[in-house]
């Protein structure tokens, strides 16, 4: 394989061909991730991978998360379609989820232990929209002025899936899914240093809320704005998926979010999510009020959620 590695632009990002990830070697995996840890978000066009490979390319970034009662998950559907094939409707668990994806956020921060990056492959697409927006953390970081860099190292922010949704406008009990849990709010630094690179970057997201400290209204107003102007050109990019595309990211310290399209058309899109190191990514976790009786035999546990 020759490798060509191309930044997308001169922030973060990169598109990477003359590969196959199926068929990958240790030479090129390797290449593979140094340009991640340098890049922060890796696109891959044209792979068509199986899920069997998508699970396998998964795997070289470590362990993937455990997303339902059976166990670890290499692969999962992000999809606005049921099992049967008809689209869901406001009503659909799925539907509220994907509706609060809209926001700019990191992949479970609401879980004790969050996950250090993901990937999605492409396999239905509507006519337009539906793109996938990411936004370089450790850039937003750079160009904070040094007063605000030493204000933001001493907070820390609750993160909570079931406070994201309830801003989105839905309310869910702990009977459903995976982010849906009694295991507590965990607790997280407003700048995460990368294990790997040793980068600084802005950590909070939708899921972040009530920083110890401040009233519930101050701080909602003070996360609202960081995350706004953190999540702003240059330091954004927006993919464009064409189905066969593969795309990675780190979540360790970029943010990302999906964009709108016409719910009547079908999306389909195929996930991986790998677990944090528990060195960097184990936080502790305090009582949620949000979370009641939580029922891990639920037959509602049927589709996954991807907060």
């Amino acid at each position: 394989m020759t490798i060509n590695i191309q930044p997308i632009n001169d922030v973060f990002g990169a598109v990477i061909t003359g590969v196959s990830l199926a068929d990958l070697d240790d030479t090129t995996w390797a290449a593979i991730h140094t340009a991640f840890l340098r890049y922060g978000v890796l696109v891959f066009p044209g792979q068509h991978l199986s899920a069997e490979a998508q699970g396998r390319f998964a795997r070289r970034f470590g362990d993937v998360e455990q997303l339902s009662p059976k166990g670890a998950t290499p692969t999962f559907a992000i999809a606005n379609t049921r099992p049967d094939g008809t689209l869901a409707d406001e009503g659909d668990y799925q539907y509220q989820i994907l509706k609060g994806n809209e926001g700019w956020h990191t992949d479970s921060t609401y879980m004790p232990l969050a996950s250090k990056a993901a990937m999605l492959s492409a396999l239905v697409l509507p006519d337009a929209g539906g793109e996938t927006e990411f936004a370089d953390m450790r850039a937003a970081w750079d160009a904070l002025s040094p007063e605000k860099q030493r204000e933001l190292e001493g907070l820390s922010a609750y993160h909570s899936l079931y406070y994201s949704q309830s801003r989105a406008g839905f309310v869910h009990g702990t009977d459903h899914l995976y982010g849906l849990h009694d295991k507590g709010a965990p607790l997280r630094p407003v700048v995460k240093v990368h294990p790997e690179t040793g980068r600084k970057s802005i950590y909070t997201g939708r899921h972040a809320h009530d920083i110890p400290g401040m009233t519930p209204e101050a701080s909602q107003t003070f996360l609202d704005e960081l995350l706004a102007w953190a999540c702003q050109p240059p330091r954004t990019y927006r993919h464009a998926w064409t189905v066969g595309d593969l795309v990675v990211w780190d979540n360790r310290c970029l943010m990302h979010r999906a964009c709108p399209y016409d719910k009547t058309q079908a999306r389909h899109l195929r996930g991986s999510r790998i677990s944090g190191d528990a060195a960097s990514e184990l936080a502790p976790t305090h009582a949620d009020p949000r979370a009641g009786g939580y029922n891990p035999s639920s037959s509602n546990r049927s589709v996954l959620a991807i907060g």
